[in-house]
């Protein structure tokens, strides 16, 4: 990585000049007629677009611009971007999770980063390396987010260290009817392999293998190997023929009110669901989620949320400087925080906010044995088939069968 080239200042100062002259035509439709001259367009979804509308004031009038910041459910920004771009009326910037990275490398939608020498060493690490393929980081990563074991602390006092300690705890509660449910964690009908990831990598099972350099290889795809079946297996121990403790009929419908209204102990929960913890009247503490005893600790999918540049940007030079000097700043991120508070990948913005909040401290730390989610393309492909053979294999189905249609469905996807 290296530090900006003085032909890109020079740009930046081009475009700043010929926005100060020409000022934002003020129909604020910037989503359908794409970049403005002289208006930064960024698309976010509208949980977080006031919020960031409001943290790059300082920066539209720093560089004598505007900046728009429009409204686009989460769901559909990476395909409208990539649409968008491919008519020509994308916007300059837009915010997304790093596993989109492959598809959007794949479409040539978004544009590398050169990120300064200083900038990249006050971010995460893993963060930065989750949102670099092929070598390039294609975009800024600013917050991590992690599902860790959500417990009440009236009911159990201390973290489980294991799995089996878990059950134990939680079996007690129940038989002893003082809950209806050992844990609360979405299996659901159509299974949710995000969630089950953590469990099946601790019994030894893998998603995808890693080349030498540590980049995920979809020429080894382990769903149907002994290793994910023999971890399956495991798995299945506590399904709805064995322990009883996960269950098709907790679904992302209902695992938090089982939660919340006091019938399960323990809560395999997200940074999403603290402010309702928080409003709710239960005690309750986070830890991470427990392996199986004598097995390898639990991993959980680590999603990064980043901020990328579209290729081709008519603000383009505008568009890297945002990013790389603007996202990465502690005041910007502190002030994105307080409208919006993610866990942040910047150190000082992490140090000031866990200071602030000990769980941020915490829902970091239970990401440690996390792994981020493949940012390759074929990664989308791996849902459905996996997630559904997870809850066959949940209902009592023969692991091994479940497990082996679902490798040749996605195999036959992704074209192997």
């Amino acid at each position: 990585m290296r530090s900006r080239s003085a032909s890109a200042v020079a740009g930046i100062a081009a475009i700043a000049l010929m926005a100060t002259a020409c000022g934002d035509d003020g129909d604020g439709n910037g989503g359908d007629e794409g970049a403005a001259e002289g208006t930064l367009v960024i698309w976010s979804d509208p949980e977080r677009a006031d919020a960031i509308q409001s943290a790059a004031a300082a920066f539209a009038e720093a560089n004598g611009i505007e900046v728009d910041v429009q409204n686009v459910s989460f769901d559909d920004i990476q395909g409208d971007v990539v649409n968008a771009h491919q008519a020509g009326n994308a916007p300059d910037v837009f915010i997304g999770a790093h596993d989109w990275t492959g598809n959007l490398l794949r479409n040539g939608t978004v544009q590398p980063i050169e990120l300064p020498t200083d900038r990249a060493a006050s971010l995460d690490e893993t963060a930065l390396e989750a949102m670099t393929l092929e070598g390039q980081l294609l975009g800024v990563p600013y917050t991590q987010e992690n599902i860790f074991l959500m417990r009440n602390t009236e009911l159990a006092p201390d973290a489980p260290e294991t799995f089996e300690e878990l059950v134990e705890v939680g079996t007690e509660l129940k038989d002893d009817g003082e809950v209806g449910e050992v844990l609360a964690m979405a299996v659901g009908q159509e299974g949710d392999p995000y969630r089950m990831n953590a469990l099946m990598t601790s019994a030894g099972g893998y998603l995808f293998g890693q080349d030498a350099e540590g980049d995920w290889d979809p020429e080894d795809l382990g769903i149907g190997s002994d290793a994910t079946i023999e971890a399956m297996e495991k798995v299945a121990e506590f399904g709805e023929e064995g322990e009883g403790v996960l269950r098709r009929s907790i679904d992302l419908e209902n695992e938090a009110s089982l939660f919340f209204d006091g019938e399960a102990p323990f809560f395999v929960a997200g940074p999403w669901t603290v402010g309702d913890a928080n409003a709710s009247d239960i005690d309750y503490e986070i830890s991470a989620i427990p392996g199986f005893e004598g097995m390898d600790p639990a991993a959980p999918y680590i999603g990064y949320q980043a901020f990328f540049v579209t290729e081709g940007s008519a603000n383009s030079a505008l568009a890297e400087e945002f990013v790389v000097n603007h996202v990465t700043d502690t005041d910007f991120l502190l002030s994105l925080y307080e409208a919006d508070p993610r866990t942040p990948v910047q150190t000082e913005a992490l140090e000031a906010v866990s200071a602030e909040d000990p769980n941020i401290a915490v829902m970091a730390e239970t990401g440690e044995n996390g792994v981020p989610m493949p940012n390759i393309p074929e990664m989308g492909e791996t849902w459905e088939p996996l997630g559904i053979a997870q809850a066959q294999i949940i209902g009592g189905a023969d692991a091994r069968e479940a497990l082996e249609t679902a490798h040749e469905s996605v195999a036959e996807r992704i074209g192997q």
